[in-house]
């Protein structure tokens, strides 16, 4: 990570300006991907709510699947094209056009997903997913654990949270479907104290680039919308 410090004062002794200058920096950057992430889980939500509570539009969804999948599609380009992408997801303002496509067909695709759940269930999720999310952020704000080394770690975590989704198409039953949800849960909570922690920098041993605020957000995002979808599937199957 490099930056141009010709527009900041020299540094003084033991490089406290140049410090100072990446705190800022990074507190700036902080700023923009919570910004941009409230932004995102607004709007995902607020389309969720209107699956939710308006009937017609549950309705018509079911009536024409077509819209799902377009939807699902086109998130999944999307989100292919910020992922891999560098040049683009850095490129302003091309980089929140795309990001704002994958929030909306990210947040459709979900709505359809909810429909098959009933208002109390939805309700509690949210409630439970929001707590979470905020326990965890200061968690991550405040632990001395550095979780920006276990990268690898998880990455294997989700290698076999794939085969045991895999594995529980033929072993369909609602105590495997309570395993593989609380298991996906556990492994994207580690996930968010992981890109928060990337995000902050600071003493942490790997961070991100404050130029990638948008690859930043996108993952937190990615995060709590995946930890929502795996506690929703947790309170289904428990009450019925």
């Amino acid at each position: 990570m490099s930056h141009d410090y010709e527009n900041y004062e020299e540094p003084l002794a033991g490089g406290a300006s140049m410090e100072f200058s990446e705190k800022s920096i990074r507190m700036a950057f902080i700023k923009k991907v919570m910004l941009i992430l409230m932004a995102q889980l607004t709007v995902t939500f607020g389309i969720i709510a209107v699956f939710t509570l308006v009937e017609e539009v549950r309705v018509f969804t079911r009536e024409t699947p077509g819209l799902f999948w377009g939807a699902l599609v086109l998130s999944i380009v999307c989100l292919i094209a910020l992922s891999c992408c560098g040049s683009l997801r850095r490129k302003h303002p091309l980089n929140m056009i795309f990001l704002g496509i994958f929030t909306i067909c990210e947040g459709f695709v979900l709505g359809c997903a909810s429909a098959s759940f009933t208002k109390d269930e939805i309700l509690m999720a949210v409630g439970i997913c929001v707590t979470v999310t905020f326990a965890l952020t200061l968690f991550a704000f405040q632990t001395k654990i550095d979780f920006t080394m276990m990268g690898g770690f998880l990455f294997v975590g989700l290698i076999v949270l794939m085969l045991f989704g895999f594995l529980a198409i033929f072993f369909h039953d609602r105590i495997t479907n309570i395993v593989y949800s609380s298991l996906g849960a556990l492994l994207f909570s580690f996930y968010l104290v992981f890109d928060i922690q990337m995000m902050i920098g600071g003493n942490h041993k790997y961070s991100i680039s404050p130029e990638e605020y948008v690859f930043a957000a996108l993952n937190i995002y990615l995060d709590v919308i995946n930890l929502f979808t795996y506690i929703l599937s947790i309170i289904g199957n428990v009450r019925r």
